[in-house]
Protein backbone atom coordinates (compact mmCIF):
# COMPACT_ATOMS: atom_id res chain seq x y z
CA UNK A 1 0.00 0.00 0.00
CA UNK A 2 1.97 2.75 -1.01
CA UNK A 3 1.42 6.03 0.86
CA UNK A 4 2.93 9.54 0.26
CA UNK A 5 4.29 11.38 3.06
CA UNK A 6 6.13 14.96 3.97
CA UNK A 7 9.02 14.52 6.40
CA UNK A 8 9.06 17.04 9.51
CA UNK A 9 10.83 17.95 12.31
CA UNK A 10 11.94 14.35 12.61
CA UNK A 11 8.45 12.88 11.95
CA UNK A 12 7.00 11.46 8.32
CA UNK A 13 3.27 12.99 7.81
CA UNK A 14 1.18 10.87 5.88
CA UNK A 15 -0.61 12.70 2.57
CA UNK A 16 -3.79 10.75 3.08
CA UNK A 17 -5.34 9.08 5.87
CA UNK A 18 -4.73 4.95 5.97
CA UNK A 19 -7.17 2.22 7.60
CA UNK A 20 -5.14 0.46 10.21
CA UNK A 21 -5.27 -0.21 13.83
CA UNK A 22 -3.98 1.74 16.31
CA UNK A 23 -0.67 0.86 17.24
CA UNK A 24 -0.01 -1.59 14.50
CA UNK A 25 3.46 -2.02 13.31
CA UNK A 26 4.89 -1.48 10.03
CA UNK A 27 7.42 -1.44 8.07
CA UNK A 28 8.77 1.68 5.68
CA UNK A 29 10.90 2.13 3.01
CA UNK A 30 11.93 5.41 1.44
CA UNK A 31 12.16 6.45 -1.82
CA UNK A 32 12.74 10.25 -2.00
CA UNK A 33 10.16 11.44 -4.45
CA UNK A 34 12.35 14.48 -5.64
CA UNK A 35 15.70 15.22 -4.70
CA UNK A 36 17.57 18.15 -3.44
CA UNK A 37 20.84 17.62 -4.61
CA UNK A 38 22.56 18.92 -7.95
CA UNK A 39 21.63 17.11 -10.73
CA UNK A 40 24.87 15.76 -12.42
CA UNK A 41 26.96 17.38 -15.32
CA UNK A 42 27.58 15.47 -18.44
CA UNK A 43 31.19 16.01 -17.87
CA UNK A 44 31.36 14.66 -14.88
CA UNK A 45 29.06 11.75 -15.84
CA UNK A 46 31.23 10.84 -18.90
CA UNK A 47 34.43 10.94 -16.76
CA UNK A 48 32.84 8.87 -14.17
CA UNK A 49 32.40 6.20 -17.30
CA UNK A 50 35.70 6.73 -18.41
CA UNK A 51 37.19 5.33 -15.17
CA UNK A 52 35.03 2.48 -15.54
CA UNK A 53 37.40 -0.56 -15.56
CA UNK A 54 37.51 -2.28 -18.99
CA UNK A 55 36.45 -6.10 -19.05
CA UNK A 56 36.28 -8.73 -21.67
CA UNK A 57 40.74 -8.71 -21.33
CA UNK A 58 40.84 -12.67 -20.16
CA UNK A 59 36.87 -13.37 -21.98
CA UNK A 60 38.10 -15.55 -25.31
CA UNK A 61 34.09 -17.22 -25.64
CA UNK A 62 33.23 -16.05 -28.95
CA UNK A 63 30.14 -18.19 -29.50
CA UNK A 64 31.60 -21.05 -31.41
CA UNK A 65 30.82 -23.22 -28.84
CA UNK A 66 27.74 -21.80 -27.74
CA UNK A 67 25.61 -24.96 -27.82
CA UNK A 68 28.42 -26.80 -25.39
CA UNK A 69 28.41 -24.23 -22.60
CA UNK A 70 25.00 -24.06 -22.46
CA UNK A 71 24.00 -27.73 -23.18
CA UNK A 72 26.84 -29.60 -22.00
CA UNK A 73 28.00 -31.05 -25.42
Amino acid sequence: MPVEAIYEQGTLRLSQPITLAEGSKVQVIIIPLESHSQPKKPLDILLEIAELPLEGKTDTFDGKDHDQVLYCQ
